[in-house]
């Protein structure tokens, strides 16, 4: 039988859950899009972790990633997807929850 705490923790979205995806999550929620250098600059990851979070978030559907190119120079948005926003607001509501259960 599985203890409350295991019970609770399977809940909670790891992909989200981790802090680098999460502050990028967080970050997108706020914005309609956001390009890489914007976002190297909010969340303080280096460019080769912020590109392998993006990736992982939008391999998970969470954000979209659209890449072009302004006056020759390539550039990168990301913004958060219609799952990815429901997700968070999930993962926001989950731990509400758990921290709600903390005795005072």
């Amino acid at each position: 039988m599985k203890s409350s705490t295991a019970i609770l923790e399977a809940e909670i979205d790891r992909l989200i859950h981790e802090p680098a995806r999460l502050k990028i999550m967080i970050y997108l929620s706020s914005l309609r899009d956001a390009d890489f250098t914007n976002l190297i600059y909010k969340t303080k990851l280096s460019r080769g972790n912020l590109s392998v979070q993006l990736q992982k978030l939008e391999e998970a559907g969470y954000i979209e990633i659209e890449k072009e190119f302004v006056h020759r120079k390539p550039r990168t948005m990301a913004a958060l997807s219609d799952k990815g926003r429901k997700a968070l607001r999930r993962y926001q509501a989950h731990l509400t929850s758990l921290l709600a259960k903390i005795p005072k």
